[in-house]
């Protein structure tokens, strides 16, 4: 939680969005089938951007396709990046800092 602590405007940050379908895309990790194998429970990583901090324990972030959305920084959802995101994903977070 410090490194979130300290986030700045164009930081590059990684929210592990929960998701819920028939069919999970490529993407999807920790794949689960529900009871009765209808649909399936699986998390995919979203690469966002700061834009802004709002009023000290929440975050503005912009996604790859110019969303916006407001997140706590307490939400175990949200984490920095890592060196190895910033390198095997940094397109992905160069197509969110187009919308800054």
């Amino acid at each position: 939680m410090a490194d979130l602590k300290r986030l700045s405007p164009g930081d590059w940050v990684v929210y592990r969005k929960q998701k819920h379908s028939a069919s999970p895309g490529p993407r999807a990790k920790d794949v689960s089938a529900a009871p009765r194998g209808e649909t399936y429970s699986y998390v995919v990583d979203k690469h966002w951007v700061v834009k802004e901090l709002l009023d000290g324990d929440r975050v503005l972030v912009v996604t790859g396709t110019g969303k916006h959305h407001e997140v706590a920084l307490t939400d175990p959802h949200l984490a920095p990046v890592g060196w190895w995101q910033r390198f095997f994903y940094r397109e992905r977070f160069r197509q969110a800092e187009a919308y800054i």
